[in-house]
């Protein structure tokens, strides 16, 4: 078994990153569009909105997580939005998704965040599970709302 890494990505890394990105989209119930993931993902990069983790088995892409940074006009502080997770299906189970997150909230310390959030759909319950085993606590304050526009 290969060992697995995981490193912020550049826009070099952009023809690794679609085919994660677009299976993320999938997992979510969207169709996929590779054309439209590596337009979104470049967007990123280019206008640097976003950090990206990747993890490799080996020479093999098979994770990412993609942070947003924001910030809270309550606590008047820095925080980031760990916005997409995402490990292949057959890379799952070897702890990549805790890779991964553990990347990210070290680069929002590094970066002097009071914290992060993240949502996921009420049904995935795998993913939950692995949040709440890394001390994530579920928001029982605050409703969220979305407005389409």
């Amino acid at each position: 078994m290969a060992t697995v890494t995981v490193r912020q990505a550049t826009i070099l890394d952009l023809q690794a990153l679609v085919p994660l990105f677009d299976g993320y989209r999938q997992f979510y119930g969207r169709p996929s569009h590779t054309a439209g993931a590596y337009a979104f993902l470049l967007k990123r990069f280019r206008h640097a909105e976003s950090a990206i983790f990747l993890a490799h088995e080996g020479s093999e892409p098979v994770g990412f997580t993609q942070l947003y940074p924001s910030f809270s006009s309550i606590s008047m502080v820095r925080i980031f939005i760990l916005n997409d997770l995402f490990v292949r299906e057959d890379a799952r189970g070897k702890g990549v998704s805790k890779m991964l997150i553990s990347a990210a909230t070290d680069f929002a310390r590094v970066m002097g965040a009071a914290n992060m959030t993240l949502s996921t759909a009420l049904t995935n319950t795998h993913a939950q599970a692995v949040y709440e085993s890394l001390r994530w606590r579920r928001d029982e304050q605050f409703c969220h709302y979305s407005f389409p526009l």
